[in-house]
């Protein structure tokens, strides 16, 4: 770029996307005098979907604002909890991120996601399509201009992910009332009628099922649900929710 020139500051919870010499506060930069603030900020490292209020020269503008020589520019991240109009709250997540989907889908959160690779212009175009807020942590794919909404992972741990979608978009929680496999609804399910699903241990000891609605997969609580129950119970009691 080789135009008008602005200064320009970014919230500290988006330093870690731009070079480290933009990291301690306003810094110099070079517009080329048609594109716009929402590109400028793109080109800089930061996902459009991780940006709240733009102020320049303290004024909020829209991201299609054409910056102009001498403009003192304040990028803030997203405001949170972050509401997301339009559709029901409902996210995709790349395939990088099937534990975060799986522990979504345990506390009652549509959580779309595939094992297999889709590659990021299918996600995109899903994303739009069903209107779902696309998370990943693929700075690539979260610029792309087909996504309806995103949302960037900052951690690669599973139980910090799980904590930051949540503080993010405060989603309404219904713990085991989702299937973690596809992701359908569960309903009760008489004994009689899924033992077949079962080992006899299994029908020897336990007597209350759920099945999914959709993949026909059968639920009990078995020897791993005192762990599932921990994860459940802290996000409950951190976010709020049924944790029966």
């Amino acid at each position: 770029m080789n135009g008008p020139e602005i200064q320009i500051d970014f919230a500290p919870e988006l330093r870690l996307f731009v070079a480290s010499e933009r990291r301690q506060g306003r810094t110099a930069v070079l517009t080329d005098g048609s594109s716009t603030l929402g590109h400028a900020v793109e080109s800089l490292g930061v996902p459009l979907t991780e940006v709240g209020p733009l102020l320049v020269d303290g004024h909020e503008v829209a991201v299609s604002h054409i910056p102009a020589a001498g403009e003192s520019v304040e990028v803030r991240a997203v405001s949170r909890p972050q509401r997301v109009p339009g559709a029901p709250l409902r996210f995709l997540l790349d395939v990088h991120l099937g534990t975060l989907a799986r522990r979504l889908r345990l506390l009652g959160i549509d959580a779309a996601y595939e094992s297999e690779d889709l590659g990021d212009p299918a996600l995109a175009t899903l994303s739009a399509a069903q209107r779902r807020v696309m998370l990943s942590r693929d700075r690539g794919l979260l610029r792309r201009r087909e996504i309806w909404a995103g949302a960037y992972i900052y951690s690669d741990r599973p139980d910090d992910q799980l904590r930051d979608v949540l503080e993010r978009f405060a989603p309404a929680l219904a713990p085991w009332t989702r299937c973690t496999a596809c992701n359908g609804e569960l309903g009760p399910a008489d004994k009689e009628a899924v033992q077949e699903q079962l080992e006899h241990g299994t029908q020897r000891t336990y007597d209350v099922f759920a099945q999914c609605t959709r993949c026909r997969r059968v639920y009990w609580r078995g020897a791993h649900h005192a762990r599932l129950a921990a994860i459940v119970e802290d996000a409950v009691r951190e976010f709020g929710g049924a944790a029966a």
